[in-house]
């Protein structure tokens, strides 16, 4: 039996069909993992860029933001202009070489500045980096800043806002015994100490126009400690007895030792309040003194007025209650002894130093407090803490005197003869010129328990601007 031969038919060609298929397939997997990383390094790059302008943009948010905490607008200016000082700041001196700012104005009336538009601020030139910002007027207690960062050709912006807030002082003026703009000279037997610790004798000297700051002769001395802030001030220190501070024995220390570790050169300047003497022009009765007035016939003054172009001059003792407010121009002369329950007023202009304007004490003053009025006298009573505010009046005072019951403000003090006594709070000299205490004055300061700045003073707390991190924005 013969068996039968099955045979199978070969189909040639389909391994290459099937290979066929993988190359196409893997081509295309190819082709479009091409694509897709060059999109991805196409979008990698745009990005970069974008991120490039954006970080230029917080670059140049952060440049403005460090010139700005540069300007210092001066606390005497109105709110009102503060806008006009920063942009006179801005165009004219606080940014440097390279960041050009301009005005922007609107009908005349500015509204912020530009800075960089005719030349953008260059940070990196290799890759054409930089940035231009406009700091516009929002309100009177806001600035507003728009920054454009510029990076291959691609920009973001970033805006801001900005605050006015007040620069912090190191200390007041009345933290001083003695706080004068012009230089201190002391001669003869003068001795500035406290009533209760000599840090309330400390002295505070600006003397910016004159580099010799504190001049001591002979046996003067000063217990409380110095600050000059004149970088270039120097303290000259004339006798065997002269000195400044105290050793940890209560003694005055003298010779260089005093200088170099009682005296503070280039010490940091702060702020004279601005006397008012309108504030205390409201208490002043009917009562006037002219020059047709027979002084003579006045031994008491319950709030009185001295007009000016009177320049009287007191030969008796006269009682002073209230307020004596002293008109300019004036020289009042007390030849005779005064008895004050009360302050004294000059109208003057405090950065008048021309000493047209006196007051001079040729007797003994004795002081009482406002407090210690009749209760006729109504709220005076409450206005303490100032003896004498005579902004633009040179006053001396020649006589002793028991204690004088608050502060002492005027455009040059003097202190000579026998005059000493305790002052309950501090002395002001408004004016650059040298101050003189001399002959065998002795001057006690008690400034302990005063917390308040005195009736009659307007702080001067110069105004900043300060960043507000919460308006921070990306606009684009």
């Amino acid at each position: 039996m013969f068996r039968k031969k099955l045979y199978t038919k070969k189909r040639k060609g389909v391994a290459l069909i099937i290979a066929m298929l993988f190359v196409v397939v893997f081509s295309a997997l190819s082709v479009a993992m091409f694509s897709m990383s060059s999109g991805n390094s196409l979008v990698a790059s745009n990005l970069h860029k974008v991120n490039a302008a954006r970080s230029c943009a917080e670059s140049g948010l952060e440049v403005v933001r460090y010139y700005l905490a540069q300007a210092e607008i001066p606390g005497t200016l109105p709110q009102s202009q503060w806008f006009n000082e920063l942009q006179s700041q801005l165009v004219g001196g606080i940014l440097p070489a390279g960041m050009h700012a301009a005005t922007i104005e609107d009908e005349g009336v500015v509204t912020g500045v530009s800075i960089g538009a005719s030349s953008p601020v260059t940070l990196d030139s290799a890759n054409n980096q930089n940035f231009t910002a406009e700091v516009t007027n929002y309100d009177a207690d806001r600035i507003d800043i728009l920054v454009t960062g510029a990076a291959s050709g691609l920009e973001r912006k970033i805006q801001g806002s900005f605050i006015y807030g007040e620069k912090p002082e190191p200390y007041s003026v009345f933290d001083f015994g003695v706080a004068t703009k012009g230089p201190l000279s002391l001669s003869g037997n003068i001795l500035l100490d406290g009533v209760n610790i000599s840090v309330e004798s400390d002295v505070y000297i600006e003397s910016l126009n004159y580099n010799q700051a504190l001049e001591i002769i002979g046996n003067s001395q000063i217990a409380g400690d110095v600050k000059v802030v004149n970088p270039d001030g120097y303290v000259t220190l004339q006798g065997g007895q002269a000195g400044i501070g105290t050793d940890e024995f209560g003694n005055i220390v003298t010779g260089i030792e005093a200088i170099t570790n009682h005296v503070e050169i280039g010490a940091p300047q702060t702020q004279f309040p601005v006397p008012n003497p309108e504030h205390f022009e409201q208490y002043v009765g009917s009562t006037t003194i002219d020059s047709s007035t027979d002084l003579n016939a006045l031994t008491t003054l319950n709030n009185v007025r001295i007009a000016a172009g009177t320049n009287p001059v007191f030969n008796a003792n006269v009682q002073i209650n209230g307020v004596l407010f002293i008109e300019t121009p004036n020289v009042v002369d007390f030849s005779g002894n005064a008895d004050i329950t009360g302050v004294i007023v000059g109208d003057g202009d405090y950065t008048d130093n021309s000493g047209t304007n006196t007051i001079e004490f040729r007797g003994n003053v004795s002081s009482n407090s406002v407090a210690e009025l009749p209760e006729s006298f109504g709220d005076l009573r409450d206005e303490t803490g100032t003896f004498m505010m005579a902004p633009g009046f040179s006053v001396s005072m020649g006589g002793s005197f028991d204690t004088l019951n608050g502060c002492i403000a005027a455009n040059g003090v003097e202190f000579f003869g026998n005059a000493g006594g305790i002052i309950g709070g501090s002395v002001l000299n408004y004016s650059d010129e040298p101050m003189e205490l001399s002959g065998n004055s002795d001057l006690f300061f008690n400034r302990t328990g005063v917390t308040e700045i005195p009736s009659g003073f307007e702080p001067v707390l110069n105004i900043v601007i300060k960043y507000d991190p919460s308006a921070y924005d990306e606009v684009i």
